[in-house]
C-alpha cells in the first residue's frame, strides 16, 4: 500500500471520528433538557412553585415562563458545586486531552450520583435496586457504583414525593383562608358572591406580609442537601 492510500485512509478515519463526535454532541444537546429535569433539583422547584401559584388562586400569575426561569436559576444556584466538581475532575482533563471520552463520562457521573444519592430516600433507592437486581448500597460512596438509570429513577421519585409534600404544606394556610371566607359569606347570605373574589386579596396580603417569596426560595434551597 503506497503513501497516498495510507493518507486517504487516515483522512477517512479522521472524518468518521469527527462525524461521530458531532452526532454525539448533537444528541447530548437534545437530551440536555431531560437531564436537567431528571438529574437536578429543577423538578422540586417547578412543582413547588406551581403548587404555590395554584394555592394563591392567581390563575396564570406569575406566568409559566417566569416560574420556569425562577426554577432554572435556583437549580443553577443549587447545582453550582456539582458543576464545578465536574468541570475540575472531568471536563478540563478531557479538553486538555489528558483523558479519553469514556473516562470523562465515568468521572462526570460521580458528582451527579453523589448529589442525587444525598437527596434520594432510602425506600425509593431500595425499590429500584430490587427491580434492577442491584445490591443496596451501604453509603453514598458505595452508591456511586450503581448504574445511572437506577440512581436517576430513585432520585426523580424522591423529588416528586418531596415536591408534593411541599405543595401540601403550602396549601394548608391558604385553604384555611378559603374556609373562613366561604363560611363568612354563607352566614351573611351572600351565596351568589364567588368566595375566590374575596379570599384572593387576603391570600396575597398574607403572602406579602410574611415576605413569602424570600421565605419560599430560602426554604427550597435549604431543603437540598
Amino acid at each position: 500500500m503506497n503513501m497516498e492510500n495510507i493518507d486517504g485512509l487516515i483522512n477517512i478515519n479522521g472524518d468518521s471520528v469527527q462525524t461521530l463526535e458531532v452526532i454525539f454532541l448533537t444528541t447530548m444537546i437534545m437530551l440536555l433538557p431531560f437531564m436537567v429535569v431528571m438529574m437536578t433539583s429543577f423538578t422540586r422547584y417547578i412543582i413547588s412553585l406551581s403548587f404555590l401559584r395554584t394555592a394563591l388562586g392567581t390563575q396564570q400569575t406569575p406566568p409559566n415562563m417566569v416560574l420556569i426561569g425562577l426554577a432554572l436559576f435556583l437549580t443553577l444556584f443549587t447545582m453550582a458545586p456539582v458543576i464545578d466538581e465536574i468541570n475540575e475532575e472531568a471536563w478540563r482533563p478531557y479538553t486538555d486531552e489528558r483523558i479519553t471520552q469514556e473516562v470523562f463520562f465515568e468521572r462526570a457521573q460521580v458528582p451527579l450520583k453523589r448529589f442525587m444519592l444525598r437527596n434520594t430516600e432510602t425506600s425509593s433507592l431500595r425499590m429500584f435496586c430490587n427491580m434492577a437486581g442491584e445490591e443496596i448500597p451501604a453509603d453514598t460512596d458505595t452508591g456511586t457504583r450503581l448504574p445511572l438509570r437506577v440512581v436517576t429513577s430513585a432520585f426523580a421519585t424522591s423529588e416528586l414525593k418531596r415536591a408534593f409534600e411541599i405543595g401540601l404544606l403550602l396549601y394548608i394556610p391558604f385553604l384555611l383562608i378559603d374556609i373562613i371566607v366561604s363560611s363568612t359569606l354563607m352566614s351573611m347570605g351572600m351565596i351568589m358572591l364567588p368566595p375566590a373574589m374575596i379570599s384572593t386579596p387576603f391570600k396575597l396580603l398574607l403572602f406579602i406580609s410574611i415576605n413569602g417569596w424570600e421565605l419560599m426560595f430560602s426554604t427550597l434551597v435549604q431543603s437540598i442537601k
